[in-house]
């Protein structure tokens, strides 16, 4: 038996093996993810809109890795997809949500703006719904949905992105105080990124900026305690402080 062998086998024995779906996961945040459950020899569902990409994926994780062609942007499609790989895969114990999309906004771009409400909003609610429809079928699950820093209070930079940020992180809630009204044991986790190097990540002004690599072993640390909220990196839950404590006169000028 070799190391990586080793490895696994030992990571199963010391932990259930899982069955983990996450959508969008073609690159970035998403990606990291997938590939460090399927390390620690878990079944991972990969979904994305570049099937090459998942093909690779696949082809390096042979009965682990199951794929499945998805593009949120068509949201009820996408919701019957989610339940195809489910089905594919026997079952499935964590959802993650991580598909998105983000721009940044100076010239009021409906085109964008559309897109983004499309992907962001519309998208990721189709998706979450069929998870949790899911998941109250089981009476047990874990969803896990990828919001942003950005998601606190408005921006001037990327206003369309933020506001669907916050949405997806109310949405959360609101699905948490269900099911905990409901005393099932569905767990519901909002992961808040700052900024990550990924290609939807790029800025001028960044700053405290994680590795796709970090931000995915700090987000399955959360969900394996199951943790209701999420920073990436740790240290951004201080900046989340800040932003919600800003008196308007200072944050309309930061």
């Amino acid at each position: 038996m070799n190391h990586l062998s080793h490895k696994i086998s030992k990571n199963i024995a010391e932990n259930k093996q899982l069955r983990v779906i996450v959508v969008g996961a073609t690159s970035g945040i998403g990606l990291a993810i997938a590939y460090r459950y399927l390390e620690a020899g878990h079944l991972v569902g990969l979904t994305g809109r570049r099937q090459e990409l998942l093909q690779k994926v696949q082809n390096e994780y042979l009965g682990t890795a199951y794929i499945q062609n998805m593009d949120v942007e068509k949201a009820i499609l996408a919701s019957s997809q989610l339940e195809n790989l489910i089905a594919k895969m026997e079952g499935a114990d964590i959802i993650i949500v991580n598909a998105g999309v983000g721009f940044v906004d100076t010239k009021f771009d409906w085109q964008k703006q559309s897109q983004t409400i499309a992907i962001n909003i519309a998208g990721f609610s189709a998706v979450a719904s069929a998870a949790s429809q899911y998941f109250t079928e089981k009476g047990k699950g874990h969803l896990v949905g990828i919001s942003s820093i950005a998601s606190i209070r408005g921006s001037d930079v990327a206003t369309c992105y933020a506001a669907s940020k916050a949405y997806v992180s109310n949405y959360l809630e609101g699905l948490r105080k269900k099911f905990i009204k409901a005393k099932k044991p569905i767990f519901v986790t909002d992961v808040l990124p700052g900024f990550v190097d990924t290609a939807m990540g790029q800025s001028e002004q960044r700053f405290w900026v994680s590795s796709a690599d970090k931000a995915s072993r700090q987000i399955i640390k959360g969900i394996k305690k199951k943790r209701k909220i999420i920073y990436v990196t740790k240290r951004w839950r201080l900046i989340a402080w800040l932003i919600k404590l800003l008196p308007d006169w200072i944050y309309n000028r930061v």
